[in-house]
């Protein structure tokens, strides 16, 4: 596991008309706070990212489709320093939430035809420059493996 990262299981509740998918409480562990909650949808094969958050905490749960996660931790003096952290989640195979703490890259790709959807929930209102981008080149890593 990376330091920085937390997996969460999350319920499914069996439910004859269409089941229903939990994702986040305020007692659970990894909620700090209630800001701002927004889907991204990715298109299959895409891969969005690198991108870091600088002060928010991520709670990610994906509710459609299959997506993969990959982190990167560049902090200096971290335990886990220059390595990687990968996760598919998706509703059917692996329902569950990470928590990314701020300070980590993150890229996704998705992994269901037509598209795959996340939904973030973050402490704050969305503050561009509160989070850093670089394209995917800036950080080696082989999305095929």
């Amino acid at each position: 596991m990376m330091k920085g990262v937390d997996v969460y299981d999350l319920k499914e509740i069996e439910v004859d008309k269409g089941n229903i998918l939990h994702a986040l409480k305020a007692e659970d562990e990894g909620y700090v706070g209630f800001g701002e909650a927004y889907f991204s949808q990715i298109k299959y094969g895409a891969i969005k990212g690198w991108k870091r958050h600088n002060e928010f905490v991520l709670n990610i749960i994906v509710p459609v489709g299959e997506i993969k996660f990959v982190i990167f931790d560049d902090r200096v003096g971290s335990a886990t320093y220059r390595s990687f952290f990968e996760i598919k989640l998706s509703p059917s195979r692996n329902y569950k939430r990470i928590c990314v703490q701020p300070g980590l890259w993150m890229a996704f790709q998705g992994l269901t035809n037509p598209s795959s959807i996340l939904l973030d929930i973050i402490p704050g209102a969305h503050i561009s420059s509160e989070a850093d981008s670089v394209s995917l080149d800036k950080i080696e890593y082989d999305f095929k493996s």
